[in-house]
Parts: C-alpha cells; structure tokens; sequence
C-alpha cells in the first residue's frame, strides 16, 4: 500500500486556519480571536504555575540538581522551568510538580 504524502496546500503561519478551512469571514474571525483568548490565558496560567515553582526554588537555596531530584525531573526541566518555556510544559505535569513539594493546585472558577 502507498501512502500519499504530497504536500497540496500550506497555510502561512498569519494566515486564519479557521478561514483556511472554509468558515464564513465572520466566523473565522471569532473563532480565531476565541483560540488566541484560549493560548494567552493557558499562557499565563503556566507562567504563574512556574513562578510558584521557581519562587520556591529561590527560597530553599536550591541547586538545579537538588531541585530536580526532589521534583522528580531532570536537571534541564529545571532550568526551563526557571526560564519560564512554557512550551515545554502541560499544565498537568505543573501542577504535579507542584504537589510533590506540596503546594497543591486548587482551581478556582469566577
């Protein structure tokens, strides 16, 4: 059996997917504007996740090593945490490494 891997369309990266897919200017537009509304919230929740995480570093005087052992990660997982890459990180693997020097996540909905 032969796969068809030929490339046909590529979307520009500033191009609206939602247009791209055929969904009424309109619609697109909200659509699109409801997405980045979406990845700039789940953004800051990650940074905020890291801050606690990095804050709490900083106030044991922690080595990378030391931090990573205790949170159960490697030593560059640490050090991306502190650099707050939040692409590196699921909210979930966050809020677990949170719990494990516990300081357990609660949500909250307004």
């Amino acid at each position: 059996m032969k796969i068809d891997t030929e490339i046909r369309h590529v979307t520009r990266a500033d191009a609206n997917l939602f247009s791209e897919l055929g969904f009424s200017p309109e619609e697109a537009g909200r659509l699109q504007a409801a997405a980045a509304r979406e990845i700039n919230e789940t953004q800051r929740l990650k940074v905020q996740l890291m801050t606690e995480l990095a804050s709490w570093i900083e106030h044991h005087h922690l080595k990378q090593t030391e931090a990573a052992s205790i949170l159960r990660v490697s030593r560059p997982r640490v050090s991306d945490v502190i650099n707050r890459k939040t692409s590196k990180f699921s909210i979930d693997t966050l809020i677990e490494m949170l719990g494990r020097i516990g300081k357990p996540v609660r949500l909250e909905i307004d």
